[in-house]
């Protein structure tokens, strides 16, 4: 009878403290999850400077945007999109995945209305073609590459949203190649479709004349999804800047190790920031955008805060 009781008191001590561990792991799921949920709005401006251009040629300031997913209702994205005109960039670089839901557009071009004053180049994202639908975030560590399948029925309006990007004169890079010159220096680009969906297609770079390349130039290559086939591409033929997004940075990042996960074949150290690509004896500097949105699925970043990028070119010595 005495061993009964000793068995059930031991029993009910095992419960007590199994449940105790229960509720102080949901306690701390639900701490980390209010955590990443509370940094999805705590933008910032990364800034830059590179000596990329000629000596003597005035330099140039290019505000890079990426992975806004915009959604109605984002009041303080809005809001802080909106005030990044106050930086005054010569040129806005937007590499994709602008919306987040099939009734975004209006939201992101009345955030972005400001900046549409400034000349711009863009590439879409597979979220500028189709809207996110749910998954299960576990699947992002499996670092499967494969081309996401969509459907019509979650196709986004993205040729709305292009067209109001080149009425207001931003220039579409989509697998095509365009120069144009600013603050004394010519811009040559090239862009590709979005890699995750495997629609890219190398277009090269502007012709120009004969004596072209004796005047001043830069070379700028645009992508949404930094795949290396098209870095590597990018870089044999002479880019001196890629940028690119799709990442997010890695989005769940822990803190003293980075991300997890990039969600195509770039290493995880490259997730964000800016970094050098090396291929066929070549180095290019590259910019990795962590984003300035999430998917309306998985509203959460964890030390990996949301940012847009001043670059300030300059003359080399």
């Amino acid at each position: 009878m005495a061993n009964s009781h000793r068995l059930a008191s031991a029993v009910s001590r095992t419960a007590r403290v199994a449940a105790l561990a229960v509720g102080a792991a949901a306690a701390g799921a639900g701490v980390l999850i209010g955590y990443g949920m509370s940094e999805t709005t705590r933008f910032g401006v990364r800034e830059e400077t590179l000596p990329l251009l000629a000596p003597g040629a005035a330099p140039i300031r290019i505000l890079h945007l990426s992975d806004i997913h915009m959604v109605p209702n984002q009041e303080l994205k809005r809001r802080w999109l909106h005030s990044l005109a106050d930086l005054k960039p010569d040129l806005v670089i937007n590499t994709g995945d602008n919306l987040g839901h099939s009734e975004g557009l209006d939201s992101l071009l009345a955030a972005l209305g400001p900046l549409m004053a400034f000349p711009g180049a863009f590439v879409p994202g597979s979220n500028c073609y189709f809207a996110p639908r749910p998954k299960n975030p576990l699947r992002y560590l499996q670092k499967r590459t494969d081309a996401p399948r969509n459907s019509p029925k979650f196709q986004l309006p993205w040729q709305e949203m292009h067209r109001a990007f080149g009425a207001a004169g931003w220039v579409n890079m989509t697998n095509r190649s365009h120069s144009m010159a600013l603050n004394g220096t010519r811009l040559d680009f090239t862009g590709v479709d979005d890699p995750h969906l495997e629609l890219d297609r190398f277009a090269g770079w502007p012709s120009g004349s004969s004596t072209s390349n004796q005047a001043p130039h830069l070379r700028i290559a645009l992508a949404h999804a930094p795949y290396q086939r098209v870095l590597d591409k990018f870089t044999a033929t002479g880019a001196d800047l890629i940028f690119a997004g799709h990442t997010h940075g890695g989005q769940v990042c822990i803190p003293g190790y980075g991300a997890l996960v990039t969600n195509c074949d770039l290493p995880t150290w490259r997730a964000s920031g800016l970094t050098y690509w090396e291929h066929a004896g070549r180095s290019t500097p590259m910019n990795i955008s962590a984003g300035i949105g999430t998917s309306r699925f998985t509203p959460i970043r964890i030390a990996c805060p949301p940012e847009a990028i001043l670059f300030t070119l300059t003359a080399r010595a």
